[in-house]
């Protein structure tokens, strides 16, 4: 209920939770780990313009040249996932109520390129350690993994620009905060970074279930990629394909599969093991 001019009338809930979340959001910025969405074509078109670090976009699908046409473009150019969404999604996501059919993401932080993460190893002298996402869409297990990473020592975690999550605000608050310092790359083409890697020396080790080789056999001390698998499918493919070689995790268990997170933070703490073990 709400009183105007003395008398009682009744306020609808969509539009009190509405104004709820609009004055929860008012005082962010663009500094902020929280999420930050940008609405409306001017501000989505201008913050690609400037390079800001964006999740994804979210836009009603139109084939008619103009700003919707021209965002979609710049998007692509720029490597920024596009959902085409109904307009009934947009106007239950919009804090402002002016969304014009397309609402900007933002991401919880700013991303690196990969170049940048194996800059950082040599400055530090040590020996390269990545961690390569492969299409995690649970923002629960890429925030649990990116807490792993960093207290295993990667210096760089890499993830897909398309069918995987983001650096959302989900994903920071579930990384405890490792999120401000584990430098994340995000790529359109996981199958070309992994040669880049290559290039640059890397092994590429990938998680899998049915590997003969288990952690424990292998040596993983030298310069390393750990590849983890999707929720459901594990390993595409063509990444499956690029790594050198695969590890398991050895069970005795009646359950035959451990969560993305947990089996990527295994691996990873069992290279760490294995380095300070050579140390």
């Amino acid at each position: 209920m709400n009183w105007l001019n003395g008398k009682k009338t009744e306020v609808n809930p969509e539009v009190q939770e509405r104004q709820s979340r609009r004055r929860k959001t008012a005082h962010f910025s663009p500094s902020d780990t929280e999420t930050v969405q940008i609405e409306g074509r001017n501000p989505v078109r201008e913050a690609l313009r400037a390079g800001r670090a964006l999740d994804c976009i979210l836009m009603i699908y139109s084939d008619r040249p103009g700003p919707l046409q021209e965002i979609k473009s710049m998007a692509h150019e720029r490597g920024v996932r596009v959902d085409i969404v109904d307009r009934a999604h947009l106007d239950r996501q919009s804090v402002t109520g002016r969304h014009q059919g397309v609402i900007a993401i933002a991401a919880a932080r700013g991303y690196v390129d990969v170049e940048d993460i194996l800059q950082r190893a040599h400055k530090r002298n040590e020996t390269p350690f990545l961690l390569l996402c492969d299409e995690i869409q649970d923002p629960h297990n890429l925030g649990a993994l990116l807490r792993s990473a960093e207290a295993t020592g990667v210096h760089g975690v890499v993830i897909p620009s398309r069918r995987a999550v983001g650096l959302t605000p989900t994903v920071a608050k579930t990384s405890a905060g490792a999120v401000e310092h584990v430098a994340v790359a995000r790529v359109t083409n996981m199958v070309q970074t992994m040669r880049l890697l290559k290039e640059a020396g890397l092994w590429i080790v990938g998680a899998e279930m049915n590997a003969e080789q288990t952690l424990w056999e292998a040596d993983l001390t030298g310069p390393l990629a750990v590849v983890v698998g999707s929720e459901g499918a594990g390993l595409g493919r063509l990444v499956s394909e690029h790594c050198d070689f695969m590890v398991s995790i050895p069970m005795c268990g009646r359950v035959n599969s451990l969560n993305a997170s947990v089996a990527g933070s295994l691996i990873l703490f069992e290279v760490l093991r294995q380095r300070q073990r050579r140390e």
